[in-house]
């Protein structure tokens, strides 16, 4: 999936669950900076792996501190532009 296309879905995640601002996402932006809570991550992390079919596991997405952390998870989980993955 095109970068730009992952953050669309990303921040269309971010927007729905935390009110996020879409055009605040950013890769260098910090969950933190975005007022995302663990318990809104927590719904953040659930609705990503709805939509694209995968599991993240928590050892993995307790360390995401980044958009861009986020977005390199799913890339190399293998998302692809159709929402599901490799």
């Amino acid at each position: 999936m095109a970068s730009n296309e992952l953050l669309g879905d990303v921040a269309a995640t971010l927007a729905a669950i935390g009110g996020v601002d879409p055009a605040e996402v950013t890769p260098d932006r910090s969950l933190r900076d975005l007022d995302i809570d663990s318990m809104a991550l927590v719904e953040i992390v659930v609705s990503l792996e709805d939509r694209f079919g995968l599991i993240i596991p928590d050892n993995a997405w307790s360390h995401f501190t980044t958009i861009g952390d986020v977005l390199d998870h799913l890339a190399q989980a293998g998302v692809q532009a159709s929402g599901t993955t490799a």
